[in-house]
């Protein structure tokens, strides 16, 4: 197998990654945290046959990078996980969840594997008039799967503030690839065809709400394309937006593809901050622990999943009436683990302050 013995060797076994896990700090074996899996691909670059354990522990890795950001040797164990993955899956090794999870993107282009229009929340308030088909543009809004299935309204929301600049949209945009490439396939098929629109449209520009899409956006596609966080884009442009200040409390979740692994920190804050008082979790910025949904997690280990989104919730403070973050993922997630309306995006806020519904969809 070929593995990268080298990243593999540097990891000391030292066990500082064991104090931060997410998923260890729910199951407690030493295969579901970082040095685990580290030493599960060492037994897979000597010959181990990696049955349903050995996928076990590779696979409840969310590709958080907490473990990253704490590691004295600087290894980087979630880019090793997806890789021992990719090494898998094209060996014809994997769960019957990554099977499903491949069929249902190249099947329908969506994450969800819904057969409906993915454009149908322009129709939802009367967008499709401000939209044309095959409009020249310099930036794209890169809707994404959950936003253009389960979060109808913040989609709308969004294109509202980004047709302000000149943005539009895809024709027939098609998942960023994100999920597949997390869980060892190659995406490559729906990277193609989304990169062919852009180019077509002429857009040098794209800007997503999703720290997913960011992440694989930003890695996966031509380097040529500048690739923004609506938080990114929205904080430039924060006197032109004529927001009105609310009389409320809130705390911010980093997302950890646009927090920990980006670096966007500050961006997300001054949006809110120029909207209303903001009131830190218990961790947060790079110590944020993960929502739980990431790396395939919530796809094949939903119980899991929702066990470490319920201990996200611990950290929030008290007294605060919404929980914002930039990610449809970790709201999905949150949502399902008790939170429910009281988690938002951050454009639902910023909808709010300009005179909008910020309203939970």
């Amino acid at each position: 197998m070929n593995l990268d013995l080298e990243s593999i060797n540097r990891c000391v076994r030292c066990g500082t990654c064991r104090s931060v896990c997410p998923v260890f700090e729910e199951v407690g074996w030493e295969s579901a945290n970082t040095r685990g899996r580290i030493l599960a691909m060492k037994g897979l670059y000597d010959g181990l046959v990696a049955g349903p354990d050995v996928l076990d522990s590779l696979n409840t890795c969310t590709t958080c990078g907490i473990c990253t950001a704490s590691c004295p040797a600087g290894v980087k164990p979630p880019d090793m996980v997806e890789g021992v993955r990719r090494e898998l899956v094209s060996s014809g090794i994997m769960s019957r969840e990554q099977a499903l999870l491949k069929e249902r993107l190249f099947s329908s282009g969506n994450v969800f594997g819904d057969p409906g229009d993915r454009l149908a929340w322009l129709k939802r308030r009367g967008q499709e008039g401000d939209w044309l088909k095959g409009d020249k543009a310099k930036a794209i809004y890169f809707v994404g799967c959950l936003n253009s299935y389960r979060y109808q309204d913040t989609a709308s929301r969004t294109f509202d503030l980004l047709r302000r600049f000149g943005a539009t949209i895809l024709a027939d945009e098609q998942c960023c690839g994100s999920p597949l490439v997390r869980t060892g396939f190659d995406a490559g098929r729906l990277r193609e065809a989304n990169v062919r629109q852009i180019r077509e449209i002429g857009a040098d520009t794209i800007i997503t709400g999703c720290a997913g899409c960011y992440s694989t956006l930003k890695r996966d596609y031509p380097p040529d394309l500048r690739v923004m966080s609506v938080p990114e884009f929205l904080a430039d442009r924060l006197p032109e937006l004529d927001l009105k200040p609310l009389e409320m409390t809130v705390t911010y979740h980093d997302p950890c593809h646009l927090g920990r692994q980006s670096g966007i920190y500050d961006q997300p804050r001054r949006v809110i901050e120029s909207i209303c008082r903001l009131k830190e979790m218990r961790a947060s910025r790079e110590s944020a622990r993960c929502c739980g949904g990431g790396g395939g997690v919530r796809v094949g280990y939903r119980d899991l999943s929702l066990r470490m989104a319920k201990r996200r919730l611990a950290d929030v403070p008290e007294g605060v009436d919404f929980i914002v973050t930039s990610c449809p993922l970790c709201i999905r997630n949150l949502r399902d683990a008790g939170a429910g309306r009281k988690v938002i995006d951050i454009v639902d806020l910023v909808a709010a302050s300009i005179g909008d519904s910020a309203s939970a969809d």
